[in-house]
């Protein structure tokens, strides 16, 4: 991996924090040319400073661009900007997401099509935007999608929806790209810890937390250097963490299982919660 990024150009876009931020880092510290996108001005400057810091070289460039990844018209104009000021990508991460856990009655269809918008269109958009400069010398392509990607999870109905669909795009894309030379990877993380897993647990249902309980929560960090990892290995389907990679094998082979394990704590939680609402009203 050493070998084949320095120098190369690498999009990244909420690399403004989390993950995003995790990997353009790694990939700096690699001798890479780093290009993060996100909504917020301040927060792009702050984390362009800390890329800088983890360069290898002073050679190396580091910048960034405003830009919101579901507003397809926006999404054109600054990609070409950054394709002329800084030169098509050898490799693209898409690495921008949001989530609004509740019950699906209470995702209004606001919260739905924002984060349809920014997990899915989002990609779509900034994929579309970069693939014909791609074509041109070849490159990579990784959409980062979750373990809600493969396993539906109670009260992430638009989150799942949304990660479901990036894996399948990834798959689609992938055979679409192979005779272009563009290689295309999917990261499935687990929790992680972002400022945007914290924000979820305010609306995150009781069941959830219950099932989550006992996962391991990861670092940005970890993920992003399992994620370099996978590329290292030409894997398709990245799954950092052991947990992730045998909840994976597990829904697999025995979908059954699955279900019937997630379904016991629910109701587990359900029962608790009816009791609990049955003392108050005593």
């Amino acid at each position: 991996m050493e070998k084949h990024i320095a120098g190369k150009n690498v999009y990244i876009t909420g690399g403004s924090s989390g993950i995003g931020l995790s990997a353009a880092k790694q990939l700096a510290a690699l001798g890479a040319n780093i290009l993060i996108f996100a909504r917020t001005k301040e927060r792009l400057e702050a984390a362009a400073a800390e890329i800088r810091k983890s360069c290898l070289s002073e050679t190396q460039r580091v910048s960034s661009l405003q830009v919101d990844v579901g507003d397809n018209d926006s999404v054109n104009r600054v990609m070409a900007r950054a394709v002329q000021e800084f030169g098509p990508p050898d490799l693209l991460i898409n690495c921008a997401g949001r989530a609004y856990p509740h019950y699906f009655e209470q995702i209004s269809y606001e919260q739905f099509d924002q984060t349809m918008k920014t997990n899915l269109y989002g990609i779509w958009n900034t994929t579309a935007a970069l693939v014909p400069e791609m074509k041109k010398k070849g490159g990579c392509i990784v959409n980062v999608s979750s373990i809600a990607g493969f396993i539906g999870i109670f009260g992430y109905t638009a989150y799942c929806a949304s990660k479901f669909g990036v894996i399948g795009f990834s798959e689609a894309l992938r055979s679409e790209l192979r005779s272009h030379g563009i290689k295309v990877a999917v990261l499935c993380p687990p929790d992680t810890d972002t400022p945007g897993f914290a924000a979820e647990n305010k609306t995150k249902p009781e069941e959830t937390k219950e099932a989550s309980k006992g996962a391991k929560l990861m670092s940005p960090d970890e993920v992003a250097r399992q994620l370099i990892i996978g590329l290292k290995k030409d894997r398709f389907l990245i799954i950092p963490g052991l947990d992730g990679k045998i909840t994976w094998r597990i829904k697999r082979f025995f979908p059954a299982l699955v279900d019937a394990v997630l379904n016991r704590q629910i109701e587990k939680v359900q029962k608790r919660l009816q009791g609990a609402h049955t003392e108050v009203r005593s």
